[in-house]
C-alpha cells in the first residue's frame, strides 16, 4: 500500500476488500463487535422482508464490563449515522430504498438494567424509522 505525500492512501496499490484475508480484514480494520465502533459486524439482506439488516455483535454477558453501555450506544449511533446520512445506499447502491432493521447478536438475552438499555435504543432507532432487534446467540463451547 502507498501514502501520497498529502497522507491519502493509493486505491491503486491498495488490496480491494474482498480480496483481504479475514486477518488482514483484522489487522487493517480491528476485530468486530460493539468494542470497536470503527466496524459494521455485519450487513446482510433478510429476503423474506427485503430489509436490510446491519448486525452488532456482543460476545460478552450483560454487566461483562463497565463500559458495555456506552461501548454498544457509541457503536448503534454510528451504524444509525451510517444510515441515515447515507452511506449505506452509496456503499450499497443495491439497498437504496430498502427498510433497514439494526440488530443486536448477544451472548446472553438482556436482564436487569439491560432491558430499560435495549428499550432506550429501541425507541432511538424506531424514531427515525429504523427497526431494532436482538438474537441470542450464547457462545459456542
Amino acid at each position: 500500500m502507498r501514502v501520497s505525500a498529502a497522507g491519502v492512501l493509493d486505491r491503486a496499490t491498495r488490496p480491494t476488500l474482498d480480496k483481504l484475508t479475514r486477518e488482514q480484514m483484522i489487522a487493517e480494520f480491528g476485530e468486530t463487535g460493539v468494542q470497536n465502533p470503527a466496524v459494521v459486524d455485519l450487513i446482510t439482506l433478510d429476503k423474506d422482508s427485503d430489509t436490510v439488516v446491519l448486525v452488532m455483535m456482543e460476545r460478552r454477558p450483560w454487566n461483562a464490563a463497565r463500559e458495555q453501555f456506552k461501548q454498544i450506544e457509541e457503536k448503534l449511533n454510528r451504524y444509525m449515522g451510517y444510515v441515515l446520512d447515507g452511506f449505506l445506499a452509496e456503499q450499497y447502491p443495491q439497498y437504496r430504498g430498502k427498510l433497514v432493521q439494526i440488530r443486536l447478536d448477544c451472548a446472553e438475552a438482556p436482564h436487569g438494567e439491560a432491558v430499560r438499555f435495549v428499550e432506550a435504543m429501541t425507541h432511538a432507532t424506531e424514531s427515525h424509522g429504523i427497526h431494532f432487534s436482538i438474537v441470542v446467540r450464547p457462545p459456542s463451547s
